[in-house]
């Protein structure tokens, strides 16, 4: 029994992750000829899920995570259709493969500092613990503050397992932040 985060649920540390891990062993239990397609966090919830900058109590604009000095591996939601078109075009190359994709792996500083420069406004990443994000409150607060936590301690292999590269050789178009931040900066709330 892992004690480093909260088990949630009864029996998940991730719930998110564990389940489809779950579901996941059902399709190699049965021999369905599957390839198994490992995403990062949606830079898109910048702008659909609330993650995008907010004013603090001090006044001033911050992207708030709990990934410390860590790299978050990031991908813009319409490049996960283009990569999972990659490995359909592949045929058969990939079935019975864990095929991990990403656009770019960034910390919070560097999104913040990419965010500032393209938004044209002076936005922070505001590092908080893991059980203080869990401690949000909003629903899935703990879920995805466990997720971060994961992220942040097997900084290594969850980026190792989402290599640039490889997402490129699936999508060539594929967008860096940087990229997916210039041109969704207009659809990026600013909480004021």
């Amino acid at each position: 029994n892992d004690t480093r985060m909260p088990t949630l649920h009864e029996k998940y540390k991730v719930p998110h992750f564990d389940v489809k891990g779950e579901a996941n062993a059902f399709f190699t239990k049965y021999n369905v000829p599957t390839t198994f397609l490992l995403t990062s966090f949606y830079w898109d919830n910048f702008i659909h899920f609330g993650m995008g900058p907010q004013k603090g109590p001090d006044g001033k604009l911050a992207i708030t995570f709990p990934m410390g000095n860590k790299k978050l591996p990031g991908i813009a939601a319409a490049d996960i259709g283009k990569c999972a078109f990659g490995i359909f075009k592949a045929g058969s190359k990939y079935i019975g493969q864990s095929v991990g994709i990403a656009g770019d792996h960034v910390t919070g500083n560097e999104m913040a500092d990419t965010l500032s420069d393209i938004i044209g406004k002076e936005i922070a990443y505001n590092e908080v613990p893991p059980d203080v994000y869990r401690g949000f409150g909003f629903p899935g607060a703990d879920d995805l503050g466990n997720m971060f936590q994961f992220k942040q301690e097997f900084e290594d292999y969850f980026c190792g397992a989402r290599s640039l590269d490889f997402s490129r050789s699936l999508n060539p178009a594929l967008q860096s932040f940087e990229a997916w931040a210039a041109e969704n900066k207009e659809r990026i709330p600013i909480g004021e």
